[in-house]
């Protein structure tokens, strides 16, 4: 017997769509406002670090083409009940990290490296289990590139220092209105 299924075709051609058009112009239909805001606020967070407008807008792709299969695979029901408890383990983590994130850019000299790397690699670790059998290596590479990337001590450690002041502000205030409204 034949195992074609209308379902996963329409699905398999719904992501790979979304992820032709995964631009930043795009991002925008389907992140919100401040979701918006904070992705294009890392954006110049990854470029002035890197030095490289290339390098910067494959980061933040990367992370838009994940998060739009993810959130498809998460509407399409794909999700077993093991899965769906990794989805909210890993929201849990993310949380975490985020309200971190922002102690240390509210509570001056609190700031610590290790303790944001160990976050965004263990959201990592959680995401790549989560989407282990949906998604296939070459988005598993985009995972570990976009948690890799903003997990970077060096990165870190630069956010947190006085030529990104600005930018920490304003991500840092995307973060609690994204926690305030239950979005993150």
């Amino acid at each position: 017997m034949e195992s074609f299924s209308s379902k996963n075709l329409a699905m398999q051609a719904e992501k790979k769509l979304l992820s032709k058009m995964a631009g930043r112009s795009v991002a925008h239909l389907f992140i919100d406002e401040t979701s918006s805001e904070v992705l294009d606020e890392l954006y110049r967070v990854s470029k002035e670090y890197t030095q490289s407008r290339s390098q910067a807008q494959r980061v933040i792709k990367d992370l838009v083409k994940v998060a739009v299969k993810v959130a498809v695979l998460h509407r399409s029901g794909c999700f077993g009940p093991s899965e769906l408890a990794l989805a909210a383990s890993f929201r849990q983590k993310l949380r975490q990290g985020a309200m971190t994130a922002l102690s240390f850019g509210e509570v001056d000299f609190t700031f610590e490296a290790a303790v944001l790397t160990n976050l965004l690699t263990e959201c990592r670790d959680i995401l790549l289990a989560l989407v282990q059998h949906h998604l296939t290596p070459k988005s598993h590479g985009r995972i570990r590139h976009v948690f890799d990337h903003f997990s970077d001590s060096g990165l870190l450690t630069a956010l947190y220092g006085p030529d990104f002041t600005q930018h920490r502000g304003k991500i840092c205030d995307g973060l609690r209105k994204l926690l305030d409204e239950g979005k993150l």
